[in-house]
């Protein structure tokens, strides 16, 4: 099975019980059913179809970047803002592979200028993190 983001690891181990392979990337404090909390679904976004535009996302929200299956461990990110956003690259760790992402971390927007040195590619987009509702 190929997990395409960590966001999707955390869910499928919050769904087990809690207990994540690895161990290392799930987040640091489960919800609990008692306080109601519960987990955000990914934006999913394309990187063939994200340049220009802006993403829109919950404080605490991730952005899954999909699109490229043979370059996604290349990809680096530069943002304007690093209080507001931070990148995740790609990874594979043996088991699964995960797609780069964003982790959105404090409301307000950030500029992205993502480069794979691979592939040659290079996309820039806005990031709007907004309140979690």
């Amino acid at each position: 099975m190929r997990f395409t983001s960590l966001l999707a690891a955390a869910a499928l181990a919050a769904a087990l019980g809690g207990c994540a392979a690895g161990g290392t990337d799930s987040p640091s404090a489960s919800p609990g059913a008692s306080d109601g909390a519960s987990v955000l679904p990914p934006v999913i976004v394309d990187l063939g179809a994200v340049d220009g535009t802006t993403v829109e996302v919950p404080v605490g929200g991730t952005v899954d970047l999909v699109g490229d299956d043979e370059h996604f461990l290349a990809w680096t990110a530069e943002l304007s803002d690093p209080e507001v956003a931070e990148f995740v690259p790609g990874k594979d760790d043996g088991s699964a592979q995960f797609n780069p992402g964003l982790t959105a971390l404090a409301e307000g927007d950030t500029e992205v200028t993502l480069s794979n040195d691979e592939s040659g590619d290079k996309v820039e987009f806005t990031v709007e993190v907004v309140p979690a509702s």
